[in-house]
């Protein structure tokens, strides 16, 4: 698919180009993990064919320098996904990088450039109807993270197993004629102590806006993509691009919504959708 301009109009809401090309005023992109086989390089790229912004932010945990430093994994699908994200940028999208705790080894680059990415500590969105939303990996506010590093790496060792299964389940589903079905997402919603972590740590990235005096966040770090104000902001959180294959995408009016491509078929969970759905 051709990347360059084209002019846009509105279909349902969204901008959407002559081609079938999905254009947008701003995309959040969180925990891609490339580096890991948990990594869902080959969606991902789908999906940055089909879905082009004015401003993309890579909110974190892009490339996974824990697992690199341990073990090297770097098909050509993840070099891939480098190389179309340079290449929005040099088609003219500005590109900015807000480093998590799996690519910390960027924050030492606070304020610089890399193939016309810019390398920030976090960023203040302005929509377009003048609401400013802090953008932030979040990992900073995971208390399990920033005071017990080795309890973080052991549980990124479950992850990984978690996964693997998933990847497994997933194969014997396609042979079976199923769609994609996350094992370790359920799990995560099904656990209590896995849901209080969930709802404790959106309600410290809230109090966090509201320090920044800001209107809303927009963060990644526990791969659970949803979209609410329950905390007196507004609350949203990317997702990712291992277990859910989801990204927040910005309209030209200011509206968000949550799109998820685990299918070549895009899904999209609209803004004014229930806030249930959206986190189903």
């Amino acid at each position: 698919m051709p990347e360059r301009r084209h002019d846009h109009h509105s279909i349902r809401g969204r901008s959407v180009t002559e081609n079938g090309l999905r254009r947008f005023r701003a995309l959040f992109i969180s925990d891609v993990h490339l580096g890991t086989r948990g990594c869902q390089a080959d969606k991902l790229l789908d999906f940055l064919r089909w879905h082009e912004a004015d401003t993309v932010y890579l909110v974190g945990d892009i490339v996974d320098g824990w697992h690199l430093k341990s073990s090297w994994y770097w098909p050509q699908a993840h070099n891939d996904v480098v190389q179309k994200l340079l290449r929005k940028g040099r088609k003219g999208a500005r590109m900015i990088y807000v480093p998590g705790n799996h690519d910390e080894f960027l924050r030492g680059y606070y304020g610089t450039h890399f193939g016309g990415i810019e390398v920030v500590e976090h960023a203040i969105h302005v929509s377009p109807t003048g609401k400013r939303y802090l953008v932030i990996h979040g990992d900073l506010f995971d208390f399990v993270i920033s005071q017990a590093r080795w309890l973080a790496l052991l549980g990124d060792k479950a992850y990984d197993l978690a996964i693997m299964l998933n990847r497994l389940l997933n194969g014997l589903m396609r042979r079976l004629g199923f769609g994609y079905w996350s094992f370790s997402k359920w799990a995560k919603l099904k656990v209590k102590n896995a849901v209080n972590y969930i709802g404790d740590f959106e309600k410290t990235l809230a109090a966090e806006a509201q320090h920044h005096d800001v209107d809303g966040v927009i963060c990644g770090h526990i791969h659970h993509a949803t979209m609410h104000d329950s905390f007196g902001v507004r609350y949203i959180n990317c997702g990712d691009w291992v277990e859910s294959c989801t990204a927040v995408a910005e309209h030209f009016d200011g509206r968000f919504e949550i799109i998820t491509w685990t299918q070549r078929e895009q899904s999209v969970e609209p803004e004014t959708a229930p806030v249930a759905a959206q986190a189903a």
